[in-house]
């Protein structure tokens, strides 16, 4: 049976960063479309400060996948969908995030805050066990040196079978490896969660994505 085609999308551009319409991240063999686009605005002094810009790419299967339950919905109502978000952070198919930054971060910031907001949710949900103690340590590790001036991006490739390939790029080139691999599979779903789940850092990805995947599922 051959591969479905790809979506037929276009690119997103944020604040001059460009997230191509189509993208081979590390630690997979497959091409994945643009699923959507948005940027990270924090509140700060009474501003609006925008820090990332985060694209959300998705396997070509994952359109067929989500239209069993989704088509039929219109746009509005996939955005406000806790349920939606959680179908695409935990389905059958890979997921790639690159996060670009707008403004410069250190690694340190980064992971602390990812970390913060995941080993919160697993709490509530009271799923925090050693396992996922130890994938936290290996994911802080990692970025533990990095820093990340404007335009350089921290890549993630989500499997569903729950390992989490990160990589980074400083050039806007996607390298062929990630740096390293953590075989956990909350951690795995958290990451993208902490970005388009109930409480996510960027209501502007999930709102594109929500759009455009709409017009995706009419088309199937």
């Amino acid at each position: 049976m051959s591969a479905p085609p790809a979506p037929s999308v276009t690119e997103i551009i944020i604040e001059g960063h460009v997230f191509p319409r189509a993208v081979k991240p590390p630690g997979t063999t497959n091409s994945f479309f643009l699923g959507g686009a948005g940027e990270r605005v924090l509140e700060i002094g009474g501003k609006s400060i925008k820090f990332t810009a985060i694209g959300v790419y998705l396997e070509v299967s994952a359109v067929a996948s989500l239209a069993v339950k989704w088509k039929g919905k219109c746009a509005e109502e996939l955005t406000e969908s806790v349920e939606f978000f959680r179908d695409i952070v935990s389905g059958p198919f890979e997921k790639f995030t690159k996060v670009t930054m707008i403004l410069p971060l250190t690694g340190k910031a980064y992971s602390e805050k990812v970390v913060e907001n995941c080993v919160a949710y697993w709490k509530g949900v009271g799923t925090y066990t050693d396992a996922e103690a130890k994938a936290i340590e290996q994911f802080l590790e990692v970025f533990k040196d990095e820093t990340f001036p404007p335009g350089a991006s921290i890549l993630f490739t989500q499997s569903p079978l729950g390992s989490l390939t990160i990589g980074f790029s400083k050039d806007g080139l996607l390298p062929e490896k990630g740096k390293v691999v953590i075989e956990n599979k909350q951690l795995s779903e958290a990451v993208l969660e902490s970005i388009i789940g109930k409480h996510g850092v960027s209501p502007a990805a999930k709102q594109s994505l929500a759009t455009r995947m709409f017009e995706l599922f009419k088309e199937t």
